[in-house]
């Protein structure tokens, strides 16, 4: 399968005949565009509310129609050898470029232009289809086996955003051997500068069944470094977007990651597709909403906060606020009284009880009950009440003051204030869920004045979200995808559970990079606190990213950190790609390091420093005494600022082309217990694309050995 770069004839010459298509499609996306600029609303549109809503909507179209430089329009070509079908050919984006026949005359069929999103020209017949449509889908599972009626699969190479290079593989052939795509391989290892990228030209047939899986139900990812996760969620998201645009464009989707830094790091992914509407959120941003997180829990406090029993706890101490009726109601109207007796009001709160409904919407509920109650009073002596008296006497002083006593209304925040600062309160609603000293962690040991006046933790926050969903119900989303999920704890879960209980969820993780002292021991415990019990759990276990020689590295830490868990199995062999130096000095180590760095900096690509989180100050007083400059992680690298020094507590989800790990035993000690440390230590050995160089003085921990 040998690739063909730089030859120029352009009457016979197939590789200018496909430069040819590549400026043609560019033109007619670029007069895609223009149409769009041009259009005139003025007069097709009722009224300005329409007017907004439709000139919102030709924008965003006219930035989908954007030519990124460095996204080449289209990646790949198929060759089918029949006719397509109109429906499989059209998917969702209404067609497909194609000519009638393949080259050269070779085979009856049709050839497909493959790319990121569906281009035509001016007569509407389509130049690009998008790599979304069920007619591209060979492209990514094809093969030698089961060909799927494809007669050539042909990959393209791009230099600087020019077409250099061609590579074909013809799957009916018995006579070509099946090969690694060479094309391929050079994609997947092609140096990181900038923000993470769009894998649209390599998903894997593996990676491809997940991605095209349908909405309705919620897949879980369990996949190791290097899987390509991450990745295959996004596109996963861009996908649903494709097919099921109308329903997704009403309930919305979200992507959920662990920090700003990893949002920042994969926010171009989903524009360089073609979807600008996405938003993306952290669960701190989920729950913070009306509070200030200014606290912090120690260890202890944050487990039992994060722990689901806290659900009931919290739902014990709201319905607490009901109190049964030992008084009836007097309504007076004009000249007549109407008495509603205390056993009917208690059998009116008995059973909004009994129906376990919103708080809030019980609260709400409760005078309409009353006053129905009157209005039957009312027509059993002669009267005929509407609605408007309804409602009337469900405003009435006498209502008001009934429903204050018996359903008061509740702030969630004011609730886990109490929680927190009334040990009484606490006792009695954790009996049987919380031991003493559980409820010890969590109690606060200052009293707090009011709600703006506390320093709300982040567990704090998550609290308040529950108890708000006690009081009202959440909305809910079309689609979450939910990254890095082995941190999240029991109650974080049902956060963002509540965010999809009438949508599906695409969860992704690797249980060995858990590093939180509440992460998750199995998907089925994660995913029944979501609410997803039912979702499908698929494994990853073959990497791109890492190359095999530091993956398996890596890996020796598994036993201990995850036992059972399958290690992932590079595709990528990179001889050399693993360093480990010892320094026999300690106070040499910072030089040791630096000198590192300047030996990956050398080299083409991204470089990242990581090292434990106390050892960052020194080693940015090393850099800058050396007049190296350096980037914070999130910051986009560029060709002129290539290091990044990173806090192995940040370093999940980046990846840099050459990785500098500074004193491993330094990393683990810098985590309350041992196994997260050895789990933190796992992620910084496994960020690294090219080559990975651990500096150290204390030793490696013994499971490296």
């Amino acid at each position: 399968m040998p690739a063909h770069e730089h030859e120029s004839d352009t009457t016979t010459d197939p590789l200018a005949r496909e430069r040819a298509h590549l400026a043609a499609s560019r033109s007619a996306l670029r007069a895609m565009r223009e149409d769009a600029q041009a259009l005139d609303i003025r007069d097709v549109t009722a009224n300005w509310v329409n007017a907004a809503v439709l000139q919102t909507q030709i924008d965003d179209r006219i930035k989908s129609l954007a030519d990124l430089a460095h996204a080449p329009l289209f990646f790949g070509r198929l060759d089918y050898l029949h006719p397509v079908g109109a429906e499989r050919a059209e998917g969702a984006s209404g067609g497909a470029a194609r000519s009638s026949s393949a080259e050269g005359g070779r085979r009856e069929g049709e050839q497909f232009y493959i790319g990121r999103r569906h281009v035509h020209d001016a007569a509407g017949d389509p130049m690009v289809i998008d790599w979304r449509a069920p007619v591209s889908q060979p492209f990514y599972r094809a093969s030698k086996q089961d060909p799927q009626d494809v007669g050539q699969r042909r990959r393209f190479g791009y230099t600087g955003g020019e077409l250099t290079a061609y590579e074909d593989e013809h799957l009916t052939d018995p006579t070509e051997a099946a090969q690694t795509s060479k094309l391929l391989q050079a994609e997947i290892e092609r140096p990181r500068v900038g923000p993470m990228r769009d894998i649209v030209a390599t998903i894997q047939p593996e990676q491809d069944e997940i991605v095209r899986s349908g909405l309705g139900g919620t897949v879980c990812v369990q996949g190791g470094p290097g899987t390509g996760k991450t990745a295959v969620g996004l596109h996963r998201v861009a996908y649903l977007l494709y097919a099921h645009r109308e329903r997704l464009a009403r309930t919305g989707t979200l992507v959920i990651g662990p920090n700003r830094s990893f949002l920042h790091y994969i926010e171009q992914v989903l524009p360089a597709l073609g979807e600008l509407e996405v938003k993306q959120a952290t669960v701190d941003d989920l729950v913070a909403a009306g509070i200030e997180v200014r606290g912090t829990d120690s260890a202890a406090a944050a487990v039992v906060k994060g722990d689901a029993r806290m659900a009931e706890v919290l739902r014990r101490a709201l319905r607490s606020h009901v109190t049964l009726p030992t008084e009836p109601v007097m309504v007076v109207r004009g000249s007549r009284r109407w008495r509603v007796p205390a056993y009917e009001l208690e059998e009116i709160v008995t059973e909004l009880l009994a129906r376990d409904m919103r708080y809030g919407a019980a609260h709400e509920a409760l005078p309409q009950r009353i006053a129905h109650s009157v209005l039957v009073r009312m027509e059993e002596a002669g009267e005929a009440p509407d609605d408007r008296v309804q409602n009337a006497v469900a405003r009435n002083p006498a209502v008001k003051a009934a429903v204050k006593a018996i359903w008061p209304a509740v702030e969630p925040a004011k609730l886990v204030l109490r929680l927190l600062i009334d040990a009484e309160f606490l006792a009695t609603h954790a009996q049987g869920l919380l031991t003493e000293d559980e409820q010890k962690a969590i109690l606060w040991t200052k009293q707090v004045r009011s709600v703006k006046s506390a320093k709300w933790s982040a567990a704090d926050a998550v609290l308040i979200d529950e108890a708000s969903d006690l009081v009202a119900r959440t909305h809910s989303l079309g689609h979450v995808v939910l990254d890095e999920a082995q941190d999240l704890s029991p109650m974080q879960y049902r956060a963002v559970g509540r965010r999809c209980t009438t949508g599906s969820a695409t969860v992704l993780g690797d249980l060995a990079q858990g590093t939180t002292p509440w992460s998750t021991e199995s998907w089925a415990q994660a995913l029944h606190h979501l609410g997803k019990s039912d979702a499908v759990v698929e494994e990853l276990t073959a990497g791109f990213r890492v190359p095999r020689e530091v993956i398996a590295y890596a890996s020796r830490l598994l036993p201990v950190i995850s036992p059972g868990l399958t290690a992932v199995e590079s595709v990528r062999e990179s001889p050399g790609s693993l360093e480990v130096r010892e320094v026999g000095d300690p106070a040499e180590l910072d030089a040791a390091v630096l000198a590192a760095c300047e030996e990956s900096l050398t080299r083409e690509g991204s470089i990242g420093l990581i090292a434990a989180d106390a050892r960052i100050p020194a080693l940015a007083d090393a850099l800058a005494a050396a007049g190296h400059a350096y980037l914070s992680p999130g910051e986009e690298t560029t060709a002129g600022s290539r290091l990044t020094l990173v806090p192995a507590s940040l370093a999940k989800g980046l990846e840099y082309d050459y990785v500098v790990l500074d004193e491993p035993a330094a990393v683990v000690d810098g985590e309350p217990d041992e196994r997260t440390g050895l789990r933190r230590l796992y992620v910084a050995l496994t960020r690294a694309v090219s080559g990975l160089t651990v500096v150290h003085a204390a030793g490696v921990p013994g499971e490296l050995l």
